[in-house]
């Protein structure tokens, strides 16, 4: 069955991390993934996650299944954090991560749609796989300018006049992964306005939710798209502000018209699912709604999350003072704007191999860097490394 048949290319994110590992070279530093780390370069459990997974262990008494689009409760406490409260016309499906809950939504697109999903110039990589592997036509529209390292505003909004009525139309709500480019409250609204219109679906994918400026400035996306009264979907993940990455925790919740409505939509994202996986992952959901229902483990989970966000802004401060003191020949200003964890470098691809092969620093090809990845102890030897790159 495989004898001729070619390997498969690795994952361009994942492949890289096993690069990494099989690097013997102690100075090495991984930048290519997107996963938080601390000052001393780890990735933390969250206490307030510890303190949830104790509570949860002390009450189990079942590993029966999940219903299948996980509980209700769960459902409820994602739609107040995306929102603000729970939406009436609006239902929820706990899917296993953010990478679930967009094949899920490709899967209802395909059937429902005109089968036709739009997404920025540049997005994560994994985007275009997943929706042409739910057989969806994948096309882009322009989002960012290399020249200005910023949103390219006048091809963004000229895109969006021009996409048919009825195709979807993938959007970054904070965070944009890969560029750390987002768009304006006052640009949201425009966004929403267009979609409501022209007559295409918004699909948010809301994977950093609390690393861009905090839980309620990030959600000005949806909030725009919710005042409208438009139909849209949004692809939740936790991997990333509940540090839950192997719990492999997200949701997609489908914004219809109506309750009526939303009820008939939830029917076949049930029924889809439970063709795709059946049941979600029960410890993951468990601990995001144990810690979104106690106020306390709530709080002290903001508290966590804040710093988190600000160690990422230290580190794009640091990192862009660092370049600028080392005579690099760019305005390194943009890295301070951007925001999340990602930052589109402008390294081209010698640079980033220069930097892989020569500095034992991995990179993605595209130049995204993870700043999450930057630690006090690693950064003199990283940008030492990037301007060195600038010379050959």
């Amino acid at each position: 069955m495989w004898k001729s048949v070619e390997a498969a290319p690795p994952d361009a994110i994942l492949g890289l991390t096993e690069a990494f590992k099989n690097d013997s070279r102690p100075e090495k530093v991984n930048l290519g993934v997107g996963v938080y780390k601390d000052e001393a370069g780890s990735t933390p459990v969250l206490k307030a996650v510890k303190k949830a997974e104790k509570l949860l262990l002390a009450a189990e008494k079942t590993k029966s299944y999940m219903p299948i689009a996980g509980e209700a409760a769960y459902g409820d406490e994602v739609q107040k954090m995306i929102f603000g409260s729970v939406c009436d016309r609006a239902g929820t499906a706990h899917t296993p991560g953010g990478t679930g809950a967009l094949r899920l939504a490709g899967e209802l697109l395909k059937a429902f749609s005109s089968k036709t999903i739009w997404m920025s110039n540049p997005t994560w990589a994994n985007h275009n796989n997943i929706f042409a592997a739910a057989g969806l036509t994948v096309k882009e529209y322009p989002y960012y300018n290399p020249a200005t390292k910023s949103l390219d505003s006048e091809g963004f909004f000229a895109a969006l006049e021009k996409i048919p009525e009825g195709d979807a139309v993938l959007l970054h709500a904070c965070c944009h992964n890969p560029t750390g480019v987002d768009l304006t409250a006052d640009q949201w609204t425009e966004v929403a306005k267009l979609a409501s219109e022209k007559g295409w679906v918004p699909f948010v994918d809301f994977a950093y939710q609390g690393f861009g400026e905090s839980l309620e400035a990030d959600r000005a996306g949806v909030e725009a798209m919710l005042n409208t009264g438009i139909e849209f979907l949004v692809a939740s993940s936790f991997s990333k502000n509940f540090g839950l990455y192997r719990e492999r925790t997200g949701a997609l919740t489908v914004v219809a018209g109506s309750a009526d409505e939303a009820a008939v939509a939830m029917s076949y994202v049930k029924k889809t699912a439970r063709v795709i996986y059946s049941n979600p992952p029960a410890h993951g959901g468990l601990i995001v709604t144990a810690i979104l229902q106690d106020s306390g483990l709530s709080k002290l989970w903001q508290k966590e999350l804040d710093v988190m966000r600000d160690r990422i802004a230290g580190m794009r401060i640091a990192l862009a003072d660092g370049l600028k003191q080392r005579g690099v020949p760019m305005d390194c200003s943009f890295i301070t704007q951007q925001k999340g964890m990602f930052s589109f470098s402008g390294l081209n691809k010698e640079q980033v191999d220069f930097l892989r092969e020569e500095k034992a620093i991995y990179i993605v090809g595209s130049g995204r860097i993870n700043v999450a990845g930057l630690t006090p102890g690693n950064m003199n030897t990283v940008c030492d490394a990037i301007a060195e790159s600038f010379k050959g």
